[in-house]
């Protein structure tokens, strides 16, 4: 009993406090790193010229990838949206992935398709596709829309790529809003330097309770419920303050599935996307990487700080929760396949710094605090918690928390200045305040029962509910399944 508890006390209290001390350094460095590169990042761009690279015959092909399921709603605007983009030589390939709604009929009718002959190159796996369309009309002449059997997000990209003709893919959710300059911003890092780019990624906004006309936003305000607003902050704090640092680094394992920019070459020689994990686009970039690495091939990912896509991001617990729970295990199954990299020198940094900061600070994070809650209960019955030590524990942690969101917030207002109004700016730092208490252990709930869906082998997505980005009263959002009895969605 007294073995028990030393370990209770001595144990789990230094272990904590040592956990919660390199958490918030981590957490310190990067966000330095991540604030002088974006600093240098905006001065070095404030002198280039978009309109040059868009008139140039020389910008490379991309081809524009958007899977769509059950999108007859929306369609035929998705489809507007991304045909609007500035820039010189791309392509929009619509895959509708076995919709059951009248999606392909919509778009065939707006868009006036028609069937062609089309040689598809099936360098990698995917559903069987029905027909390809092109547009008859000359003004959209770049549109391609693949109609294809049900097979789920990533059978459905792995499709739109083997039909692609693009040096580059972009992979994006056919419901994001896209900036208009987006791919010239995100082909950019591909032309430049000596290493080779293999992927590029850029910041995902949140676009509840903005204002969107003809597929672009006209106003940017902070969303009305909490939840909605807790992740713009989450959002800013993980791409301004996270990956931009491991973007500077070199040690970039992830791009945000909402929009990515990848070099076409290296998808397909990776083996394209895996539709057996829920965490298709962090696990492709990994075996990317992986397999530049294994042939001794120089590379590197980038990110792009730029406000290029907005999404709208979930205001339901419900939905949340399932996002987050499918989040965690992605992580999970990422992390076992590509066990081989823990600690391995041979994979450089990704091996010794990134690889184990995913193992110890995104999937046993919430572990450690679930359970440490478990033994603060335990160490209260037993009257044993030195509540000063407790107290002063979880006081710098939360201060730091508070500290770092309200750095994240300045770092947004002297760069990229979204949020103008007075009112907005207040509602994010009362959020800030409230995030770590209110938000927090949501987190922590999901993540602990994503462990649990994992261990017991589930697969699916769960349904995904959004608002739309209209006044309209919530419908159900259109999501992709990976099998035909199991609907997934995209983030």
């Amino acid at each position: 009993m007294e073995f028990i508890t030393f370990l209770l006390t001595e144990v789990y209290t230094k272990g904590l406090l040592l956990y919660c001390i390199t958490v918030l350094l981590i957490t310190l460095i990067l966000g330095i790193i991540s604030f002088v590169t974006l600093r240098k990042y905006l001065r070095e761009n404030r002198r280039i010229d978009y309109a040059d690279v868009v008139l140039s015959t020389l910008t490379p092909s991309i081809s524009l990838v958007a899977p769509a399921y059950n999108e007859g709603k929306t369609i035929v605007e998705n489809i507007r949206s991304l045909l609007s983009i500035h820039y010189a030589s791309y392509e929009v390939i619509i895959v509708n992935d076995g919709s059951r709604d009248d999606t392909l009929q919509k778009a065939i009718e707006a868009y006036q398709l028609e069937v062609v002959d089309f040689a598809v190159n099936e360098e990698l796996v995917s559903k069987s596709i029905r027909n390809i369309y092109k547009s008859s009309l000359p003004a959209f002449r770049n549109l391609i829309v693949v109609d294809k059997e049900n097979g789920g997000k990533a059978d459905a990209l792995n499709a739109g790529i083997n039909v692609s003709s693009g040096r580059f893919v972009a992979c994006i959710d056919v419901d994001c809003v896209l900036a208009q300059d987006s791919l010239l911003k995100m082909v950019k890092p591909f032309l430049e330097g000596k290493t080779r780019v293999i992927a590029t990624g850029g910041v995902i906004r949140i676009a509840n309770s903005c204002v969107i006309e003809h597929g672009s936003i006209v106003e940017v305000k902070v969303p009305d419920s909490f939840l909605a607003r807790v992740q713009v902050l989450e959002y800013l704090r993980s791409f301004l303050m996270a990956r931009m640092a491991w973007g500077r680094i070199d040690g970039l394992l992830l791009i945000s599935g909402a929009f990515g920019m990848f070099d076409r070459e290296i998808v397909v020689k990776a083996g394209g996307y895996n539709p057996k994990t829920v965490g298709e686009d962090l696990e492709l970039v990994v075996r990317m990487r992986r397999y530049m690495i294994e042939n001794k091939l120089p590379h590197t990912v980038r990110f792009i700080p730029d406000p290029l896509c907005w999404t709208e991001a979930p205001e339901s617990i419900t939905i949340l929760s399932r996002q987050r729970n499918r989040w965690m295990r992605g992580t999970i199954e990422t992390l076992l396949l590509h066990r081989k990299m823990f600690l391995n020198p041979a994979y450089g940094k990704l091996g010794l710094i990134s690889y184990p900061y995913w193992l110890f600070y995104e999937f046993l994070a919430p572990h450690i605090e679930f359970f440490g809650f478990l033994i603060l209960l335990t160490l209260s019955v037993l009257g044993l918690v030195d509540w000063t030590f407790f107290l002063s524990l979880m006081g710098m942690v939360y201060a730091f928390v508070i500290m770092f969101n309200l750095f994240t917030l300045l770092a947004e207002e002297f760069t990229y200045f979204q949020y103008k109004r007075f009112r907005d700016l207040f509602k994010l730092i009362l959020t800030a305040f409230l995030e770590p208490i209110l938000f927090h252990p949501f987190l922590v709930i999901s993540a602990i029962q994503g462990n649990l869906d994992f261990l017991e082998g589930k697969k699916t997505w769960g349904e995904m509910t959004r608002k739309g980005f209209t006044k309209e009263a919530p419908t159900a959002k259109p999501v992709l399944p990976q099998k035909e009895e199991s609907l997934r969605h995209s983030d």
